[in-house]
């Protein structure tokens, strides 16, 4: 199962630590839990702050428990060291199932 991940950042200079330091970290730490990052963008909108992800869960997994798994894990503690979660104001996700034509799977 795949899940797009949108992250609304309070600031420009936010966006930019959390996308180049902090999600970067994300993506050794979800390999361990055998989560796969298909890719990560940031919008270019002119006022939007938001990091795009689109992740696959292992199949047969609950992604919700899956991620609180992860995000209590140690390795993602330290992923998000140094970064004030304050600065995230809104994280929307959406499960997505990929059609039988889907160049993605």
């Amino acid at each position: 199962m795949f899940q797009l991940r949108i992250y609304t950042l309070r600031s420009p200079g936010a966006l930019q630590r959390y996308a180049t330091v902090h999600w970067a970290r994300h993506l050794a730490t979800f390999q361990t839990f055998g989560v796969r990052t298909h890719g990560v963008w940031t919008e270019r909108s002119g006022t939007a702050n938001r990091l795009v992800a689109l992740i696959r869960y292992p199949a047969g997994t609950d992604p919700e428990q899956l991620a609180q798994r992860i995000m209590s894990s140690p390795e993602f503690v330290a992923d998000m060291a140094g970064f004030d979660v304050g600065e995230i104001v809104d994280v929307e996700t959406k499960l997505l199932d990929a059609t039988r034509f889907s160049p993605i799977h």
